[in-house]
């Protein structure tokens, strides 16, 4: 059979005047919807495509007959077809062919099945209009199940509601379509999950892309994403793609564009999003529920969800939304927490704070200066602005009096404090009476739930801000463990993630090693997902198997064509110091290769690092492939260096333009023809976009100064691109400001017949 061009030119070869082929819509990438399976059972696959004709969606088949190609069935798709989301072959009806499975979407979460059935007679739709539709469709082919050859069995996934889907499992028997009823081993009537189906990263030319795979570590969605989250239990995951966020299903498929600026987990079947609008609240069909938007939108506890807008005089009040969008709390605390057991803390005006039902009713007031929420029926109090902090029940009777500078809510009875006012922290765990657990002494405390507590020890007493080593405790301040672990994770089901600098593994509720559980070297945390353990470490993410067998791991080859490549390198001299770096290979100038690496290696940061001594910062560095044509490899280096102790740290990138024949790596002026004024027509450019395009509002005013001759930039396929670090003309927040330049409005400065251009073209 000819590769997938061939096959698509054959097939556009065929199509009527007008007709236009169909993608399957699984994705936002464009698949053509075509499937080569042997049809009628003579050993030679058939082709077939859908197609659009005006309005009309239809599909045709293409056999081979010796002379050549020609179509031996034309129809019209299944009426109110939207699109085509599911085009395969299994031999459904027949061991001895395959049949021609489609599913026609006909609703927005549904469609409609259609098995046809190539015979003497022809093509013949043997589904019935009545099965049912479905929102996912899987063929279990028979040595799943019978472990030999026979006929394939369709499952069909319809969702009930959100997050619980029945499952329909159909063969093919007597002429007709047969429940396979509850003999099938392989689901249950009701599942809570479409498919098992974990984010998988893939480095690409087009940098890091993210898709999708199953518990045996086969792709289920392609990569395509510039991020994917964790399916939810409503089967719907947060992907982004062009910057924006939307929803898609097991299938792959968009249950909501990307459109939004950022959606939230799902809370109570809601998911706070955001737009160029505000804040607003989504269902799980996708719709927005909310009549406006509003500057911000917390997520839904007990039926309601915190909202803020900006009053009179720009003051901010808060109030409270219910699952249909409704202000069935109006606008109008000072402050406000979220629900918790159907009760919220708010603050009316100072030193009137309020314990509220959901309906707004005042339940209790606190005449004080300030009021933390509701946990385990205490609340954290100040009498005084800048006073110490106790504990009040819910009636607003002190039940701690004030003696903390610092005070965490309740949690399985307990509570952490700090009593230190200086930057030695003094933190220790108190009851719900107050009586002292664990001495004020420590450099830090986490409450990890299912009764445990991780007591942190500062790895350097004069300089606390350092980190901490942790040891595990009881809740009653017994210690299970010596200061051992780097990190620590909250306790799920009797496990937690912990690492002690050279591994990362989980711990049991004695504080030691989990048996029958895999050791990862590296620094990070690992969780259970269903039937796999999910470990990002290292600034990676893999997917292993409890006995530890590796199922998925990123790539760390980056194949550019049939002769160049990128490896992935990691140098990891300290605990705080983790480089990823490129090198390049299949260069025919060895000494030119030679001379890119390493300077490939000191643009990442691969410098001589003291191994056993604390560092005062961190630093973590990585690369991406950003463009590659022809000879011209453009690779983006990253880095973070975060000093201990700081509000934030500082990222740097930087990009590398690399000619893979001669090694050269060129610089910015390298592009223009000698003498050209480029600094001022790029700079005369940049300012005018800053001048006239909303986007940059950001620029400091009067920062801007113009570009200097080696300004930090890079290229790709039709655009100069130059950018700027952080601070230098814009707040931090705003990263790194850049300005696209198409080659177009440039191109009588471009030196065209110099080696930078001609790298990257024809």
């Amino acid at each position: 059979m000819a590769n997938e061009e061939q096959i698509v030119q054959l097939i556009l070869a065929h199509l009527p005047y007008g007709g236009q082929l169909e993608p399957l819509h699984q994705s936002n990438r464009e698949y053509a919807a075509i499937c080569a399976a042997d049809l009628d059972g003579d050993g030679v696959q058939e082709l077939s495509a859908v197609y659009r004709l005006g309005e009309n969606l239809r599909f045709f088949v293409l056999k081979y007959h010796g002379y050549g190609w020609a179509p031996v069935f034309d129809g019209e798709a299944p009426p109110d077809s939207v699109n085509i989301h599911v085009l395969t072959a299994a031999p459904v009806v027949t061991g001895g062919r395959s049949s021609l499975i489609a599913g026609w979407q006909q609703g927005s979460l549904s469609s409609r099945l259609s098995v046809y059935d190539l015979t003497m007679e022809g093509f013949r739709d043997v589904a019935p209009e009545e099965l049912m539709p479905f929102s996912y469709l899987e063929v279990m082919h028979a040595t799943e199940r019978r472990g030999d050859e026979s006929q394939a069995e369709l499952a069909l996934w319809r969702q009930e509601s959100p997050g619980t889907y029945r499952v329909e499992v159909l063969q093919w028997r007597d002429g007709s379509f047969r429940s396979a009823g509850a003999v099938h081993p392989l689901f249950s009537p009701l599942a809570h999950r479409v498919v098992e189906a974990f984010p998988a990263s893939v480095k690409t030319t087009n940098g890091v892309e993210w898709g999708y795979i199953n518990n045996k570590g086969m792709l289920t969605i392609h990569p395509q994403y510039e991020y994917a989250f964790d399916f939810q239990e409503n089967g719907l995951a947060v992907v982004v793609a062009h910057g924006r966020n939307g929803l898609i299903n097991s299938a792959g498929r968009y249950a909501v564009q990307p459109i939004y600026e950022s959606i939230n987990p799902f809370s109570e079947g809601r998911a706070v999003v955001s737009d160029h609008e505000g804040f607003k609240l989504m269902d799980e069909a996708g719709r927005i529920v909310t009549r406006k938007a509003y500057s911000y939108i917390s997520s839904m506890h007990d039926g309601r969800a915190m909202f803020n807008v900006q009053g009179t005089g720009g003051k901010s009040l808060y109030g409270y939304l219910d699952a249909q969008g409704r202000e069935v709390i109006p606008a109008q605390f000072e402050e406000a927490a979220d629900f918790n057991h159907e009760k919220a803390v708010v603050k009316i005006k100072d030193r009137d704070y309020a314990l509220i039902g959901p309906d707004g009713q005042r339940l209790a007031s606190y005449p004080y200066a300030s009021v933390g929420p509701l946990s385990d029926g205490r609340l954290s109090f100040q009498q005084e602005p800048n006073g110490k902090y106790g504990y009040i029940d819910e009636q607003g009777k002190i039940v701690i009096q004030p003696a903390y500078v610092f005070a965490l809510p309740f949690q399985e009875g307990r509570a952490v404090v700090n009593t230190s006012d200086g930057f030695k922290a003094q933190y220790g765990v108190i009851d719900a009476l107050g009586k002292t657990i664990v001495k004020p002494e420590y450099n830090d405390i986490r409450q990890l739930g299912e009764k445990r507590l991780a007591i942190g020890k500062a790895i350097n007493e004069e300089q606390p801000w350092m980190g901490s080593m942790f040891a595990i405790a009881d809740l009653d301040g017994k210690l299970l463990t010596d200061f051992k672990y780097h990190d620590v994770s909250e306790y799920k089901k009797g496990l937690a993630s912990a690492s002690d600098q050279r591994q990362t593994f989980f711990i049991d509720l004695s504080g030691q090693p989990a048996p029958g559980y895999p050791r990862v070297n590296g620094n990070g945390t690992l969780t259970l997902q269903d039937s796999l353990i999910q470990a990002n470490v290292d600034m990676r993410q893999s997917y292993l198997t409890r006995n530890g067998a590796i199922v998925w791991q990123q790539n760390t080859v980056i194949p550019l064509n049939a002769q160049y490549r990128v490896k992935e390198d990691k140098y990891k001299p300290n605990k705080d110091y983790l480089v990823y770096f490129p090198q390049v290979e299949g260069m025919r100038d060895l000494a030119a290769q030679q001379r890119v690496n390493s300077r490939l290696k000191e643009l990442s940061q691969v410098k001589p690092i003291p191994g056993n001594v604390q560092l005062s910062y961190s630093y973590n560095g990585d690369f991406e492939v950003s463009f590659f044509k022809k000879e011209l490899l453009v690779l983006q280096m990253t880095g973070y260096n975060f000093p201990f102790g700081a509000a934030h740290g500082m990222p740097s990138k930087v990009y590398a333009h690399v000619d893979l024949v001669d090694g050269r790596f060129y610089e910015l002026k390298d592009l223009f023809k000698p003498g050209s004024n480029y600094v001022a027509v790029l700079s005369e450019i940049v300012g005018k976009q800053i001048k006239t395009d909303p986007q940059y509002s950001y620029v400091f005013p009067d920062t801007y100064k113009g570009i200097k001759p080696d300004q930090p930039f890079y290229v790709t396929e039709h655009a100069l691109h130059l950018y700027f670090a952080p601070y230098d003309i814009a707040p931090y927040a705003a990263g790194f400001p850049t300005f696209t330049i198409p080659f177009t409005e440039i191109m009588n400065m471009i030196a065209v017949d110099g080696g930078f251009w001609k790298s990257f073209h024809g």
